[in-house]
């Protein structure tokens, strides 16, 4: 029997879900021999092969894209987990909501303190188009579970992946999800 196929990716954030992956550490073992691994930056493969059975998403939608790259996720992927705060609610890249884009982009290039004289914005047409604001993944695309952190532990990234790779629903016990 074929193993099940798991891709992942990284939108806007800090790529922490991805090291909170890797934090499993001995674990990567089971992992490795438990599935098969598709378009990732772990493997920096850029394109998919077919259906994969669990996408994991970390991050926002800041620009036009990331919504591409989310949206062919979607289209990959027979069940989405949104992984973090980023994914979940825009995290801290989602901080810029609470100003205008342009007067976000004049402070940044233009206003702010570390800019020098005769700061421009960046317009090249190789830079995605950034959005008006940063969206959350499941303003997006539709999501099927969420793994909530910043970033979410490595074992409750592995017991909600497990549980997925294995034909279960995730049953995260509460001390996955209490922070102090």
């Amino acid at each position: 029997m074929a193993k099940p196929k798991l891709a992942t990716c990284s939108l806007a954030g800090c790529f922490g879900c991805h090291m909170s992956l890797l934090d499993i550490d001995e674990r990567i073992i089971e992992l490795v021999d438990l599935v098969d691994l598709d378009r990732s930056p772990l493997d920096d493969k850029k394109r998919f092969d077919g259906m994969v059975d669990v996408g994991l998403v970390e991050g926002g939608c800041a620009n036009e894209h990331n919504v591409h790259v989310l949206r062919d996720f979607r289209a990959h992927c027979r069940t989405l987990v949104a992984v973090g705060a980023c994914a979940i609610t825009g995290g801290v890249p989602a901080m810029r909501n609470l100003v205008g884009l342009r007067e976000c982009l004049e402070e940044a290039y233009l206003k702010g303190p570390t800019v020098e004289a005769g700061g421009l914005i960046p317009n090249d047409e190789d830079l995605p188009l950034l959005l008006d604001r940063v969206y959350p993944a499941h303003e997006i695309v539709k999501i099927d579970y969420f793994l909530p952190g910043c970033p979410p532990s490595a074992d409750t990234i592995w017991a909600g992946l497990r549980a997925l790779l294995t034909g279960h629903q995730p049953a995260l016990p509460y001390k996955l999800f209490k922070y102090e």
